[in-house]
């Protein structure tokens, strides 16, 4: 589908209103545009939350999901790695 549209104040553009049916549109919600060779693209967005892990919950995962000695000995080092002592972390030892 092609159509013309005229850009207003602010840059602002008006997808037609087949166009914004066609995609599930509604006002409010995101696209994304991109600057692409010949011209842009609009598309669909969706935002998702993510969450960001500190060093010392990163060094947890790793001791509490190793799965044997030599995974939890692994897991050890890599937490070293981080600058963290793997004793001062709570967690379950897998021989436990």
């Amino acid at each position: 589908m092609l159509d013309t549209v005229k850009m207003g104040r602010n840059g602002t553009l008006v997808i037609p209103a087949a166009i914004r049916r066609r995609l599930g549109l509604n006002e409010g919600e995101l696209v994304l545009i991109e600057d692409v060779e010949d011209g842009l693209t609009i598309r669909p967005a969706v935002a998702v939350a993510v969450e960001i892990y500190s060093a010392r919950r990163q060094a947890a995962f790793l001791l509490e999901n190793s799965i044997d000695a030599s995974d939890y000995a692994a897991a050890r080092t890599a937490v070293q790695a981080l600058g963290i002592d793997p004793d001062s972390i709570e967690h379950q030892h897998p021989d436990a």
